[in-house]
C-alpha cells in the first residue's frame, strides 16, 4: 500500500483513535499536566536532549536507559528527584506511567524502538535521521498513524526563528526564480581521521550484544562505538544522513518539494587513513521538478564556501541567500537587465544601421543595479524551541514542527544519495510508490532484514 492510499484509508480509524487517545492522555497527565519522560540512549546527544527537556516546566524525567552503564549513571546524576536506571529499553516500554520516550540511540535502533514505543502508547521524540533505511522509515510513519502518536524528529532547524524567516523569504519570491540550491559540510581530518583501532573486548559496563541489536554481528571495535558509529553502513549513513538530513529537510521545506526525481552521487575514500566505510569526499546531484540541488561533503579541506564551513545557499535571479545555524545573509544580484529584450534588440538593430557596434562584453543592455535588499538575519535558538514544540503537541495532539511524515521524506532523500553512491548509478525515484525504477540491485538497498529477534 503506498503512502497516499494508507493515509486515506486510515483517516476514519485515526479519528476514533484520537478521541480515545485524548481520554487516556487526560488520565495519564493528571491534574498538574506533567509529562513523564523516559530517555533511551543517553550518550552525547541524549544528554543534550535530556538537558533541554529538563529546562521545560511541565517535564518529569522518570527513566534513563542506556546499554553502557556509565551513561546511565551520569544521566541520573543530572536529573532532579528520582529517576530509575535501565539497561534494557523494553523495561522502560513496559512502564504505564511514561507518556513520552526520547530516543537518542545510534541510527540502526531508531526504527525498532520508535515503532515499539508507538505500539506501547508512547509519544516519541527521536533523533535524526528518522530511520536506517527508507523502508524502515515508512514503517515508522505507518505505526505513528495507526496508534495516533505524536512523533517529533530531531531536525531542530524547523523550530528556529531565522530558519522560518528564510523559508518565508524563499517562498515570497524576493530572491527571484531559484533554479539551483547547494548545501555543504567541509572539514579537514587529513590524514588519520579517527584512526585504526584493532578489534578488542567491549569496555566495562557495555552490553555489546544489545548495542548491536538489529545490526549484523561484528567484533567490537572502538571506532564502531560512541560517536563514530555513523561512519559504518551497518549503523548509519555517514555525513549524508547525519548532517545532510538537516540541510535537505530545510531545502525541501523552503522549496515546497518533497522528493527528487533523479539522484546521482560520486566520491570515495581518497585519502583518510582510518577504517571508516563511508566516503571522505562526496558530491551528490539531486534533480527536482523545479530546481537542482547539490550536496557536497569533504573531509580533506576545510576552506569555507560563502564564509561558512557548512550551510545552504539558495541562488535566485535577484539574490543569493546563504544560511547556517548562526544566521543568514541575502546578497543581491548586482548585474541586472536594464531594459526588455525587445528594446535591446531594437536598439542593437539601429546601432548596426549606423555602423555602431557596441562592445559585446559591456553592452548597454547590462547595468550595475541592485535587484534585492541586502539583509542580515541573526541566528536563533533551535533545539530548546524544538523540544518545547514537541511537548506542546503532546498536550494539544497537533502536528509537530518535524512531523514523522515530512521528515521521512527528507530522510529518504539522503538515503537515496548513499544508494546512488554505493551502486555507482543514477537513481530514478518514484516518490509516490517509494520505489527505485528499473534497477533491482539498487532497490535492494531500500531496506534490510534486521537481526533476530529485532524484526520489525
Amino acid at each position: 500500500m503506498n503512502r497516499r492510499n494508507f493515509t486515506r484509508k486510515s483517516g476514519l480509524g485515526m479519528i476514533g483513535a484520537v478521541i480515545s487517545t485524548e481520554l487516556s492522555r487526560a488520565k495519564v497527565l493528571g491534574a498538574n499536566n506533567r509529562i513523564r519522560c523516559g530517555f533511551i540512549g543517553i550518550g552525547n546527544m541524549g544528554r543534550g536532549n535530556l538537558r533541554d527537556f529538563l529546562r521545560c516546566e511541565n517535564v518529569e524525567v522518570v527513566a534513563c536507559c542506556d546499554v553502557w552503564q556509565p551513561n546511565v549513571e551520569r544521566a541520573i546524576e543530572t536529573v532532579p528527584g528520582k529517576a530509575a536506571g535501565y539497561k534494557d529499553f523494553r523495561q522502560v516500554l513496559e512502564r504505564k506511567d511514561i507518556d513520552v520516550l526520547v530516543i537518542s540511540t545510534p541510527d540502526h535502533w531508531h526504527g525498532y524502538m520508535t515503532i515499539q514505543a508507538c505500539q506501547a502508547g508512547k509519544d516519541v521524540y527521536v533523533e535524526k535521521p528518522l530511520a536506517h533505511s527508507i523502508q524502515e522509515g515508512r514503517k515508522i510513519v505507518e505505526a505513528a498513524h495507526k496508534h495516533s502518536r505524536v512523533v517529533q524528529v530531531g531536525t531542530q532547524q524547523r523550530s528556529g526563528k531565522h530558519y522560518k524567516d528564510v523559508v518565508e523569504l524563499v517562498q515570497s519570491g524576493k530572491l527571484g526564480k531559484i533554479s539551483r540550491v547547494s548545501a555543504w559540510n567541509y572539514q579537514n581530518e587529513s590524514p588519520f581521521g579517527m584512526g585504526n583501532f584493532p578489534d578488542s573486548d567491549p569496555p566495562s559496563g557495555l552490553d555489546y550484544e544489545m548495542w548491536l541489536g538489529p545490526a549484523p554481528k561484528r567484533p567490537f571495535n572502538p571506532n564502531r562505538f560512541i560517536f563514530n558509529f555513523r561512519y559504518f553502513w551497518d549503523y548509519a549513513g555517514g555525513y549524508a544522513t547525519d548532517w545532510g538530513v538537516h540541510h535537505i529537510d530545510t531545502i525541501q521545506w523552503a522549496m515546497k518539494e518533497s522528493a527528487p526525481k533523479r539522484v546521482s552521487a560520486m566520491g570515495g575514500k581518497y585519502h583518510i587513513q582510518d577504517n571508516r566505510e563511508t566516503p571522505d569526499t562526496l558530491e551528490v546531484l539531486y534533480e527536482y521538478s523545479s530546481f537542482l540541488l547539490t550536496y557536497s561533503n569533504r573531509l580533506l579541506n576545510a576552506s569555507p564556501l560563502h564564509d561558512r564551513s557548512y550551510g545552504i545557499a539558495f541562488y535566485g535571479t535577484d539574490a543569493t541567500l546563504v544560511l547556517d545555524r548562526s544566521g543568514y545573509d541575502v546578497l543581491p544580484e548586482t548585474r541586472g537587465t536594464f531594459e526588455s529584450p525587445e528594446a535591446f534588440y531594437k536598439r542593437e538593430i539601429e546601432a548596426a544601421k549606423q555602423n555602431r557596434f557596441p562592445n559585446p562584453w559591456g553592452s548597454a543592455r547590462d547595468i550595475w543595479v541592485g535587484r534585492a535588499a541586502t539583509i542580515r538575519g541573526e541566528g536563533s535558538d533551535q533545539h530548546l524551541a524544538h523540544v518545547r514544540n514537541f511537548l506542546e503537541c503532546v498536550q494539544t495532539r497537533k502536528r509537530p514542527a518535524s512531523d514523522v511524515e515530512t521528515t521521512h521524506s527528507s530522510t529518504a532523500t539522503t538515503h537515496l544519495a548513499n544508494i546512488a553512491f554505493r551502486t555507482g548509478r543514477t537513481i530514478q525515484w518514484n516518490s509516490e510508490k517509494e520505489q527505485i525504477e528499473n534497477d533491482a540491485d539498487a532497490a535492494k538497498l531500500l531496506g534490510r532484514k534486521n537481526r533476530e529477534p529485532w524484526i520489525i
